[in-house]
């Protein structure tokens, strides 16, 4: 049996899961060298809500970021998480914005898109795919695992089979929530590896306390990739820690190969910036326990952070486990959709105003509607007629691919944000978050100033490459 591989997600969703992608480039750049020596499969350093934060909080080009880390990392495979048509946003775009930023993104320096559909409707991933293997790079298909009474092994199967026929080049379970077990997991990866003949990659979370347990179960049923975090950014609602599981595979055929002592000098680098967002509070030590609620409610940690913010906001704390209850509801409703973004905010914001309001869908956000409407996708099982009469009225469901009724975006996009064009990234920067976007371009316009005729660009001495 071929050795285990580690992909690192300190730079990605580590950080995302534990201080909301709050880490700098500056903080990334010193120990990036040190990274790249270690030899493990991918660092997944791009992506998921890395884009959104860099503008949004820390006044940083996210494709700056791409380009410094590529320059310093030039042995290691780069990864990105694409939420397949939804890209880095939270709505469907067209496909010329999809699969330009595909090229721009691969262009930049990923070499490897893990894409991914709430739904795992796979007519929404497909795009995706299709345009990373035409630029070179490597399309990982990932698998939104979740369980209901339809969430099962043959389903899993199928839908891995489906991927594999789509040409992805890997296939990742991808649990967000934590809620994969480990004997299950065992069960899980035996069957996919049996089925396709693609490598398997396992992603989870250490929300539960199970998730080393599940590696470990994974990594003996022949999974080929595992995700691990190093230890300072580790556990809780990030991903279980590198070293342990490196320690308890050497010598056995699932031997990573990894060295402890290297590791730990990437331990050590990062100890003092989780004790820095520690005393900033940035890192709740409520989110590095064991939360069992995953399990029971199937929530993921970051749903739960939003649950109780939505919920002060309110003023109504106390009805956090009257809302836990009612999630598991709401989902049913809905035809047991993988809480995993956006699905996750938008269940959790109906389960919210069902409680509050008293009265079961008495008010609807319009994203619900719209999902009900088909326009995110097929929903894993029918939707009652009786619920989707309560939501959408006599409106029709969409029964075709969404993106298909949006016409080309990419044009008016560059149109609209011309006075601020530097990069041609930027088009898409401004496509995916246009307010956002906008305040990031008029800051960086700001930190421009001339020194003898010289334009210099301040940001530029914040990360010497």
């Amino acid at each position: 049996m071929a050795k285990v591989k580690i992909t690192e997600t300190v730079l990605r969703d580590a950080h995302q899961s534990l201080i909301a992608t709050r880490m700098k480039t500056e903080e990334m750049v010193p120990i990036l060298e040190t990274l790249d020596k270690v030899g493990y499969h991918s660092l997944e350093m791009w992506g998921g809500a890395t884009f959104d934060a860099s503008l949004r909080f820390l006044n940083e080009d996210p494709w700056e970021r791409l380009r410094i880390i590529r320059k310093h990392v030039k042995n290691t495979k780069l990864q990105m998480l694409l939420r397949g048509q939804n890209l880095l946003g939270y709505k469907h775009y067209a496909d010329d914005v999809v699969i330009d930023f595909v090229k721009k993104s691969i262009a930049n320096g990923i070499d490897i898109i893990r894409t991914f559909d709430a739904l795992n409707d796979v007519r929404n991933i497909k795009v995706a795919i299709e345009a990373t293997k035409k630029e070179g790079g490597h399309a990982q298909a990932a698998i939104s695992y979740t369980t209901s009474p339809v969430h099962n092994t043959e389903y899993y199967l199928k839908l891995a089979k489906q991927m594999e026929d789509m040409g992805a080049d890997s296939i990742c379970i991808k649990d967000m929530s934590g809620i994969l077990t480990p004997y299950y997991a065992y069960e899980l990866v035996k069957a996919i590896k049996g089925t396709v003949k693609l490598p398997l990659q396992v992603h989870t979370h250490a929300t539960s306390g199970t998730g080393s347990m599940t590696y470990l179960k994974a990594a003996e049923a022949g999974a080929d990739i595992i995700d691990c975090a190093i230890s300072p950014m580790a556990l809780g609602t990030s991903q279980p820690p590198t070293e342990p599981l490196v320690a308890t595979l050497q010598g056995t055929k699932e031997d990573t190969g990894l060295d402890l002592a290297l590791l730990n000098q990437v331990a050590e680098y990062f100890k003092p910036i989780r004790n820095k967002y520690l005393e900033s509070r940035e890192l709740d030590p409520k989110v590095l326990g064991v939360d069992v609620n995953a399990l029971i409610y199937q929530v993921p940690g970051g749903m739960l952070s939003n649950l109780v913010s939505q919920l002060k906001m309110q003023n109504a704390e106390d009805k956090f486990e009257e809302v836990l209850k009612e999630v598991p509801k709401v989902r049913e409703d809905l035809g047991y959709p993988p809480l995993v973004t956006p699905l996750s905010q938008m269940v959790g914001t109906q389960a919210v105003f069902n409680v509050i309001l008293g009265e079961r869908y008495k008010m609807i956000p319009k994203e619900i509607k719209a999902y009900v409407k088909g326009e995110y996708g097929k929903s894993p099982v029918e939707i009652s007629e009786d619920i989707r009469k309560k939501i959408i009225g006599d409106e029709e469901v969409i029964t075709h691919r969404p993106a298909d009724d949006i016409a080309p975006q990419l044009e008016n996009i560059r149109n609209d944000m011309k006075e601020y064009l530097e990069q041609e990234e930027d088009v898409l920067s401004y496509g995916l978050f246009p307010q956002v976007a906008v305040e990031y371009f008029k800051y960086r316009q700001a930190q421009k100033y001339k020194i003898d005729n010289t334009v210099v660009d301040k940001t530029n001495k914040i990360y010497p490459v």
